[in-house]
């Protein structure tokens, strides 16, 4: 009986790091120091919508600031116990913002209520032209981060949070021309409970997105049973189970599976056809696949085989 264990690598053409670095610390640069000024300006204005914007402004300083560390940490090379090196920092702090968004949900959640009930005086010209100063400073943030490579977790999420980020303003920005117009002052409040909305919309997404990551799940656009039912169907191939897909950080999909071909069939041959054809059809870079000789299938290979047994055509009835 023979065996044959192997692996199939590919490289794909990515926005290179330096590039995605100088976009993330532009745009840091950009939000951090409008951050501070709107502090001020909210204290002064005595208002929450403001501050509440400051707090998400913060939140997206503080996505592109893990981004920056998690970039660096990921780089560093597999070794010792790490075998897929520190590929998964990114995913790390992406639970950590996920995390602090959902926490600065809940304070302007209640503070944005507690405002609706009892509105205190705002300035709303201040508010207004803050809003307005802030939709041209999140603009020129969310340019710069659109230009870095949009398929890590962590590049992607602090995107959206400055693109909520600019609809918050824009929901501010209307809060202070109808307070400074009509006197409505819990408009103000309203527009902080919009904010809120948008903080949890990112931070549930941010929180699912990682957990399937952290928790192995498949990639949401690879569907193992397909995958299982395309390596079945090709010549040779008498059955495939232990199919196993997960993503060991964005962009990076992993596959590994147990294939039994026919009495005869070239066990590498077969190997690198079918890791050509994970590379292809799915975008699979990664895949290890054993693959040995048998007319029965997984129960004479392995005596508990993971998950369903994908039969092929040259399998006996």
């Amino acid at each position: 009986m023979g065996a044959d264990h192997g692996h199939g690598h590919g490289h794909g053409h990515a926005v290179s790091a330096d590039a995605d670095r100088r976009y993330l610390v532009g745009a840091l640069a950009l939000i951090a120091g409008f951050m501070v000024i709107e502090v001020v300006i909210g204290v002064i204005a005595n208002s929450i919508a403001l501050i509440s914007d400051a707090a998400h402004m913060l939140t997206d300083a503080s996505a592109i600031v893990l981004a920056l560390i998690a970039m660096r940490i990921a780089a560093r090379p597999a070794k010792g116990a790490y075998t897929f090196g520190w590929k998964r920092a990114e995913i790390l702090s992406a639970q950590i913002n996920g995390v602090t968004l959902l926490l600065l949900v809940a304070y302007f959640a209640y503070e944005g209520v507690h405002r609706l009930v009892d509105p205190p005086e705002v300035a709303g010209p201040m508010v207004l032209f803050t809003a307005l100063a802030g939709i041209v400073v999140n603009t020129g943030a969310a340019y710069l981060l659109s230009r870095a490579d949009r398929r890590s977790l962590n590049v992607e999420g602090a995107f959206q949070h400055v693109l909520n980020d600019l609809y918050a303003f824009i929901a501010t920005a209307v809060a202070g021309l109808v307070v400074w117009v009509t006197g409505f002052r819990q408009a103000d409040a309203i527009a902080a409970l919009v904010v809120a909305v948008l903080m949890a919309k990112a931070g549930y997404g941010l929180l699912r997105d990682s957990g399937r990551v952290l928790l192995q799940a498949a990639p949401g656009h690879l569907d193992p049973d397909e995958i299982g039912a395309v390596l079945a169907a090709e010549p040779d191939v008498v059955e495939v189970h232990d199919l196993h897909v997960w993503t060991v950080t964005s962009g990076y999909p992993t596959m590994s599976a147990h294939v039994i071909v026919e009495m005869g069939s070239d066990c590498h041959g077969v190997r690198t056809r079918l890791a050509d054809l994970l590379r292809e059809r799915f975008e699979i870079e990664h895949s290890t696949l054993q693959v040995d000789h048998g007319k029965v299938a997984a129960d004479e290979h392995c005596p508990d085989p993971h998950g369903p047994r994908h039969v092929g055509r040259t399998a006996p009835s």
